[in-house]
């Protein structure tokens, strides 16, 4: 493995930077989302991107580092298996955009593979919450119900938004410029 560069650390740190402080100032929440479920303005982009500008390896890192700055500006602990599933591999799994850091519509098809991970892991995580307080899994799909519906209903809607703004071309156009900047 390739050392990490300053300049790849720097550019890192800033993405990092932003999205936590998205992500704690820049929210909406609804009472719906009690178990800390926010649509943010654009906070998982900054995090794909580090993938998106480095590859894979950087960016699980820089997804693994917002899982833990994630849970170091607002914990929220049920379980070790809970805490295990809803930041370093939810978060974490942003990071996979970097599979898609040489291909046409990288950030795109990344973005996109990366949220349904992140989806994914919460989606189990709120299983073993729900079979806890609602049922068995199994004998009451219920509990599997309301853990994705629970978990769509926040992240779905910050990345149809995402998706819809980072299509625009003079957005693209900027990702593309910055992609540069960080990669030169």
């Amino acid at each position: 493995m390739k050392r990490i560069t300053t300049k790849q650390l720097v550019f890192s740190a800033v993405a990092l930077a932003l999205a936590i402080v998205i992500a704690t100032y820049a929210k909406i929440k609804w009472p719906l989302w009690f178990n800390g479920g926010s649509i943010t303005l654009f906070s998982m982009l900054f995090v794909t991107m580090i993938g998106y500008w480095y590859g894979p390896v950087v960016g699980l890192i820089g997804g693994v580092t917002y899982a833990l700055l994630q849970y170091i500006t607002g914990p929220y602990f049920l379980s070790p298996l809970q805490v295990v599933l809803d930041f370093p591999l939810a978060f974490g799994a942003l990071g996979l955009s970097g599979f898609f850091y040489k291909k046409k519509n990288g950030l795109f098809i990344g973005y996109i593979t990366a949220v349904s991970a992140r989806l994914l892991f919460h989606c189990i995580s709120g299983v073993i919450f729900y079979t806890e307080y609602i049922g068995v899994v199994g004998k009451d799909m219920e509990a599997v119900a309301s853990s994705i519906l629970y978990n769509m209903s926040y992240i779905v809607p910050e990345a149809v938004i995402t998706l819809i703004v980072i299509s625009l071309p003079p957005v693209k156009d900027v990702l593309l410029r910055v992609k540069k900047m960080a990669c030169q």
